[in-house]
C-alpha cells in the first residue's frame, strides 16, 4: 500500500500498481529468507546455482505460509540444487517450440491457431517453465517487433484464433497491448483473441478497467486462460480480478499443471477445482509436466496422475473435472491422458 496526500493535506491510501509490484518483486534469496522467517541455508542451500533468476512478486509470496519450508507454492518458485541434474529425456525445448516458428515470436502448431510469443518477461519465475532455455532475446515479437508476424497471420487465411504467450504477455503495458490488438482485429478472418497469462493470479492488480476496456469492447471474442496450481494461490484480490474479466463477459479458464510436492494429492487438486468455480473459472487442463531440462524434480508418473483423475471423477461433477493431457511435439493437438 502506497501513502499518498491530497491537496487538503489529508491523508491517502492508494493501491500499489501491477508496474509497481514487478519492481518490488523479491530476486534476492536472503530477502526471500527473511520475509519468509527461513534460515537462508533452506531456502538456497550453497551449492544451488541457476542460470534462471529468483523472481516472486509480493502479492504471490504474501500467499506462502511463513516458516513453511514445504510450501506448495513456494515450491514452485524456490530455486533448487536439483535442477543441475541432468536427465536423458529432459532438454531445453521440450515441446519443440523451435520446429514451429514460422517468423519471428509466431508458431504455428495447430491447425486453425497460431501462438505470439510476444515478450520474454514474466511476473514469477516458476521454477517448472517449460520455456525457461527458450531464445527470447531472438525470438519475441517485443524484442523484434509485430510486422513480420501480423503479416505472416494477415496472409494465412487458415487461422482463425490467435494467442499471447511469452513470458507473460500481461506483463507489456496496456497502451502496446492496445496497439498490438488493433493489428490483429484489423485481419479479418481472425475471429478469436486467447490471452495465456499468469499474472491475474500472481499480481491481480493488472487486471485494470483499461485492460477490461481494452478486450470487452474488441470484436475479437476475448478468452483468457490463467495459471493456478494450487488452492491457496487465490485469494480475495485474485477472486475480484477475475470478476472484473468475467463481468464483461471476458471467458475464463485455468490451466495447471501436475507438480510433485504441490498437487499431486487428490485433496488439493479437489480444492483447487471447488476454488476456481467458485470464483467463476472453470478448470480446463490439468498438464502432465513438460520435460524441461532443470525441472526433472517436478516430475509425476503418469500412472499416479491416472490414479488422481479417477478420484477426480468420482468426487467432483464433469464440469469440474480439467482434462489431464500432454504435448507432445507433432502431434496435431494436445494428448489426452484422461
Amino acid at each position: 500500500m502506497k501513502i499518498l496526500t491530497d491537496t487538503n493535506g489529508l491523508v491517502r491510501a492508494t493501491e500499489t500498481s501491477w508496474q509497481q509490484h514487478l519492481k518490488m518483486a523479491i530476486r534476492c534469496p536472503q530477502q526471500l529468507a527473511d520475509r519468509l522467517d527461513l534460515p537462508l541455508d533452506s531456502i538456497c542451500p550453497k551449492q544451488s546455482t541457476s542460470s534462471f533468476p529468483l523472481f516472486v512478486p509480493l502479492p504471490f509470496l504474501s500467499r506462502i505460509r511463513p516458516g513453511d519450508r514445504n510450501d506448495p507454492l513456494l515450491r514452485q518458485v524456490l530455486p533448487s540444487s536439483r535442477e543441475n541434474e541432468w536427465h536423458p529425456d529432459f532438454s531445453l525445448d521440450p515441446v519443440g517450440d523451435s520446429r514451429f516458428q514460422v517468423t519471428t515470436g509466431l508458431l504455428h502448431k495447430y491447425t486453425g491457431r497460431a501462438l505470439m510469443v510476444v515478450t520474454g518477461t514474466c511476473a514469477i519465475h516458476c521454477r517448472y517453465c517449460f520455456r525457461r532455455h527458450f531464445p527470447y532475446e531472438n525470438s519475441s515479437t517485443m524484442a523484434r517487433g509485430w510486422q513480420a508476424a501480423v503479416d505472416h497471420l494477415a496472409n494465412d487465411h487458415s487461422i482463425h484464433e490467435i494467442i499471447l504467450s511469452g513470458g507473460d504477455p500481461l506483463t507489456v503495458v496496456d497502451s502496446q497491448l492496445e496497439t498490438l490488438i488493433d493489428r490483429l482485429k484489423g485481419i479479418h478472418h481472425i475471429k478469436r483473441l486467447r490471452i495465456h497469462t499468469r499474472l491475474p493470479i500472481v499480481i491481480p492488480q493488472r487486471i485494470t478497467r483499461r485492460l477490461v476496456a481494452l478486450l470487452a469492447k474488441s470484436r475479437l471474442t476475448a478468452v483468457v486462460v490463467v495459471h493456478a496450481n494450487h488452492a491457496n494461490e487465490i485469494d480475495s484480490e485474485v477472486a475480484a480480478a477475475i470478476d472484473r474479466l468475467r463481468s464483461n463477459s471476458i471467458s475464463v479458464l485455468n490451466q495447471s499443471v501436475l507438480l510433485k510436492g504441490v498437487n499431486d494429492d487428490p485433496v488439493a487438486l479437489v480444492e483447487l477445482s471447488d476454488r476456481l468455480v467458485e470464483i467463476g473459472v472453470l478448470p480446463y487442463y490439468l498438464h502432465q509436466l513438460d520435460p524441461v531440462a532443470g525441472a526433472a524434480h517436478f516430475e509425476v508418473p503418469v500412472a499416479r496422475g491416472l490414479e488422481l483423475m479417477t478420484h477426480l471423477r468420482r468426487t467432483l461433477p464433469g464440469y469440474m473435472v480439467p482434462r489431464y493431457v500432454r504435448e507432445i511435439p507433432g502431434e496435431p493437438s494436445k494428448t489426452i491422458l484422461a
